[in-house]
């Protein structure tokens, strides 16, 4: 644990430091780039609420890839999981036969996990049965999810008289999830964040799930020895995978855009990834660094709103923390090494 926390630690200087150097290259005000972040992401309950807003769906595919990254699996189409939820989702929003708002809510929610969920087992099923790596065969799906949410957004979904990369028309405010007075979260997303987050915790640590994950994971030819299939748990961790990222997709859809839209995964699916990583797979340290990224993917938006910088520089320093996250692994593992 001593470990880890040095690791944090010197993975936050190393961010600060890239940042640093980044905007004295781009001739920005440091001093004022690093206020502005932070009151972007502050400064305001509004703010705090954006900040919330990203935490949740960030927080939902980590968990999500702790089960993957137990087994051993690089699920990369974690992207199309999300996108292919919010799709499952939007198809029962959609829906004019039911009148009850409560009840389409909870149909579209347990349609984002089936969607989610079935995706990520075709990943799966390529690995175990045709012999693709999940990696390749996850970006292959990334790429089919995303044209398929176009073809929808152009074609049978397009608003009326106009296809637009703006979306769907705007879901009946009915069908919106709730939010507090002058927040921009959802409470319910907030809920089933914090929800996920425990059963994830009880799955990996006080289960036979997690013991016969973790075993797989470490020696799938020695966990045969104990009747343990490797194929089957292999499965098991991509579904659940997937199912969380496909509650993200709906929270996505019903919390946050109320439509659909060509991004609605918004990335979080890639950062997630790199956030795993960086926590040492440790469920603990999930939340927390979830909650770091989001307030900087929050914050950084107001450097070229306030500061008159160029608009990828928010990705620039973004991207500093991605090398931070990749670094820090590559000594951890150099350090595991006999």
């Amino acid at each position: 644990m001593k470990k880890l926390i040095l690791d944090i630690l010197l993975g936050s200087l190393l961010v600060f430091s890239f940042t640093y150097i980044v905007l004295l290259i781009a001739g920005a005000p440091v001093l004022d780039a690093f206020k502005h972040i932070w009151l972007g992401a502050f400064a305001s309950s509004i703010k705090i609420s954006q900040v919330l807003s990203v935490w949740v769906p960030l927080t939902l595919c980590s968990c999500g890839l702790l089960f993957t990254f137990r087994a051993n699996l690089w699920n990369i189409g974690i992207e199309g999981q999300v996108t292919m939820g919010a799709i499952g989702a939007m198809a029962v929003l959609r829906t004019p036969v039911i009148d009850n708002p409560t009840l389409i809510l909870c149909l579209a929610f347990l349609t984002s996990m089936l969607c989610g969920g079935a995706w990520g087992l075709f990943a799966g099923l390529l690995k175990t049965r045709g012999g693709v790596h999940e990696i390749f065969g996850g970006l292959g799906l990334n790429f089919v999810s995303q044209g398929f949410i176009l073809w929808l957004i152009f074609g049978p979904w397009k608003r009326p008289g106009i296809a637009s990369m703006s979306g769907t028309e705007l879901l009946n405010r009915k069908l919106w999830l709730a939010s507090l007075p002058g927040w921009r979260v959802a409470t319910a997303g907030i809920v089933i964040a914090i929800a996920i987050l425990i059963l994830t915790w009880l799955f990996l640590e006080k289960s036979r799930l997690g013991l016969k994950l973790k075993a797989i994971g470490q020696n799938p030819k020695a966990a045969l020895l104990y009747a343990i299939s490797p194929e089957r748990y292999y499965l098991q961790s991509i579904l659940i995978a997937g199912s969380c990222a496909g509650i993200a997709g709906f929270i996505q859809t019903t919390g946050v855009y109320h439509r659909l839209i060509p991004s609605i995964s918004s990335g979080y699916g890639y950062l997630a990834l790199l956030l795993v990583m960086l926590s040492g797979y440790k469920i603990v340290l999930i939340p927390i660094l979830a909650f770091f990224f989001a307030s900087l993917n929050v914050g950084a938006i107001q450097l070229p709103i306030v500061l008159q910088l160029d608009s990828a520089l928010s990705g620039v320093i973004q991207g500093c923390c991605v090398l931070c996250a990749l670094f820090i692994l590559g000594i951890r593992q150099r350090r595991a090494q006999p």
